[in-house]
């Protein structure tokens, strides 16, 4: 039998949501899924800020139907999904706070309905969607992907979307383009701590267009088989599992095709942190910490972060020829 790829893990491997949270958790549960307390991994303090919010955190409701997809790709051996508790209550979105605890606390101020995402630029035909409308654009799919923040945490995540590929097919990009850029809502009703000069607001994003194209890029309307919650991006987000979280941009409300490379938000924040291209990779360290481990919440101590996130085998063909620690 040939050996496994690290990214062939079946998914009746992935633990299922209701085989992880079909008991009440005990105290000694959670404190398990926790991890060691150290210098990066959640702490005892990080564990009742958890629980703090846990209020905050309301389900949402069901999206139907959902497809199994085949590219289901999450790791390089068994482990399990992320908690639906975690996943929706320890967010970057710093729209709705900078701690990472405030988006979920704050979600409430995010109105999803009604909601219209443009796309121009270099297309043939310049469209304007209402979310209903996309929600039935393609079969919603469901994708077990890992995410990988640049901070050094990551998670293990059901979403459901269609491939980014299918809306762009929609709209017949130009022979000259060569870049896809995102731009998030721009109202600071809805998302308070725009009111502050934290990013270059609204917060946008980038893709090289044969990224956009890419099977594994996502279009993500939920999680857990259910609508996006705030917090989570709702109610529609990007997912790019080869490269840190940041790139996989919440609340999208333009996409606009462009010949040139787009300045993105955490470009213009912090260029000498953060690149254009944001693949995942251990051996290249951020200025000010390594990205060789990572800590998985709900997991004891720490693992090897992988190359692209484990993803090599699908898109490194995409870099070939490029030097990965320039272009990082």
């Amino acid at each position: 039998m040939p050996p496994r790829r690290p990214a062939d893990l079946p998914e009746n491997q992935v633990t299922d949501q209701a085989g992880y949270l079909g008991h009440r958790p005990s105290r000694r549960d959670l404190l398990r899924g926790v991890g060691a307390v150290s210098a990066t991994a959640l702490t005892t303090a990080l564990f009742h800020r958890l629980l703090s919010v846990k209020q905050a955190v309301r389900r949402g409701r069901r999206l139907s139907p959902i497809l199994k997809s085949d590219l289901s790709l999450p790791a390089a051996g068994p482990e399990r999904l992320t908690p639906y508790q975690f996943v929706t209550s320890y967010n970057n979105f710093y729209e709705l706070g900078t701690d990472k605890y405030s988006p979920a606390k704050n979600g409430d101020h995010l109105r999803p309905r009604p909601w219209t995402v443009t796309v121009e630029g270099a297309v043939r035909y310049k469209k304007t969607y209402d979310i209903d409308t996309l929600l039935h654009l393609s079969p919603l799919q469901e994708r077990i992907y890992r995410l990988r923040c640049v901070e050094g945490w990551s998670m293990v995540i059901p979403w459901v979307g269609f491939p980014l590929c299918d809306l762009i097919k929609q709209v017949e990009p130009q022979s000259d383009a060569r870049y896809v850029e995102f731009r998030t809502l721009l109202d600071p009703e809805q998302l308070p701590e725009e009111r502050r000069d934290v990013l270059p607001w609204p917060y946008k994003e980038a893709l090289r267009i044969d990224e956009a194209l890419h099977p594994l890029t996502l279009l993500c309307v939920g999680v857990y088989g259910e609508v996006l919650p705030a917090q989570n991006g709702a109610p529609l987000r990007l997912v790019v599992p080869w490269k840190y979280g940041f790139k996989s941009i919440k609340s999208i409300v333009s996409i606009r095709f462009t010949k040139s490379q787009p300045i993105t938000a955490w470009m213009a924040a912090a260029p000498d942190e953060y690149g254009f291209y944001a693949n995942v990779n251990p051996d290249v360290r951020h200025p000010r910490w390594s990205q060789a481990r990572e800590r998985r919440l709900g997991e004891m101590g720490k693992r090897p972060t992988l190359l692209f996130n484990g993803y090599g085998e699908q898109v490194a063909q995409l870099y070939a020829g490029q030097d990965l620690r320039r272009d990082y």
